[in-house]
């Protein structure tokens, strides 16, 4: 005869941490009304369900139509670690996605996650700066962060946060810099940037790198970035065995060297020679072209002009590049070196 046995496993493809899930459209209004619920486990499995559906652009822009974004927002102070945690990781995964990220700008959660700046938490501020990461993106993002004021203490916690996320603080602050950069110039960005140029992890060096970059489009930025001796620094690090810490250096000093004091530092610097091996076709096309950029930047200067008319026959081979952006650089940096008074 049989007996019944009841078996002492979870069924399989079950998670006791996460919430039921409605059918179909009953889904995310019931998760929001769980959200806000004063049970803190039912918050809990609520958000915890939440980052498996916003996985899903379609359930994104579903959950910010009913009002999720403000329920999270709320959240975002909750006294329990766990809830921010997961809280913060509903909303980086919402800003992978064009429509989150777009809600994030018309609900303000900008500032709503800035207040986790601070947070005792490790992995609440990763996932917020993941978030930022993503948002900026956008150009209208990376306004957005500028316009709430946030470069300045984003300069300030990337002398002070664990390496995962300072890489992520300069990703974000390359993308803002790249829509205003008059906050950081202000914020000791430029001499907080040098000293990221010597980091062991060459990631960092090179979104460092990057960062330099685009804080030197404007004057004030390439006059900052000479004062401050970072173009013997970025010379340097043109023979740093990561490429894209290369492509980065060469992009920095194509701005930098706009100007005449920019110019002469990078002569100084003997800038010229590892520039030239950088035009190698063994190097990514970013790297060739940041480098005869850089270069012709400095044949603007007579004594630059000088060195490089021996290498005429360099950047007359570059003028038959497969890729057509190095061969318009080529022929520029040709009509510069060739130019006669």
């Amino acid at each position: 005869m049989a007996h019944a046995k009841i078996s002492m496993y979870m069924p399989p493809n079950v998670n006791p941490a996460r919430a039921d899930i409605a059918y179909g459209c009953l889904a995310l209004p019931k998760l929001n009304r769980e959200l806000q619920s004063n049970n803190l486990l039912t918050r809990q499995k609520a958000l915890v369900a939440l980052c498996d559906l916003m996985h899903d652009p379609e359930y994104v822009y579903e959950a910010i139509s009913i009002g999720c974004l403000e329920s999270l927002k709320v959240l975002l102070k909750d006294g329990d670690d766990l809830v921010r945690i997961k809280t913060t990781e509903v909303l980086h995964i919402m800003a992978t996605h064009s429509v989150g990220r777009l809600g994030f700008l018309e609900r303000d959660i900008i500032s709503s996650l800035s207040l986790l700046l601070n947070d005792p938490i490790s992995l609440c501020r990763k996932n917020m700066h993941k978030a930022f990461k993503h948002l900026a993106q956008l150009p209208e993002g990376a306004q957005g962060i500028v316009t709430c004021g946030l470069v300045p203490a984003l300069v300030w916690k990337l002398q002070r946060e664990e390496e995962s996320i300072q890489e992520l603080i300069l990703d974000t602050l390359a993308a803002c810099l790249q829509e205003d950069a008059i906050e950081a110039l202000g914020s000791r960005a430029v001499p907080c940037f040098k000293e990221k140029l010597f980091s062991y992890n060459e990631k960092i060096r090179s979104k460092a790198a990057r960062a330099l970059m685009a804080i030197s489009i404007p004057l004030e930025g390439k006059k900052q970035v000479w004062m401050f001796d970072v173009i013997p620094i970025l010379v340097h690090l043109l023979q740093d065995v990561n490429m894209e810490v290369k492509a980065n250096c060469a992009g920095a000093l194509m701005y930098a060297t706009v100007t005449t004091e920019g110019k002469y530092a990078a002569l100084d610097s003997n800038a010229i020679l590892p520039l030239l091996e950088l035009l190698n076709t063994n190097f990514s096309t970013k790297v060739r072209l940041n480098a005869t950029k850089a270069l012709t930047m400095l044949a603007e200067a007579p004594e630059g002009r000088k060195l490089l008319q021996i290498h005429v026959p360099v950047f007359r081979e570059l003028e038959a590049d497969q890729n057509g952006n190095i061969r318009r650089a080529a022929t520029v940096a040709l009509n510069v070196i060739e130019w006669k008074p």
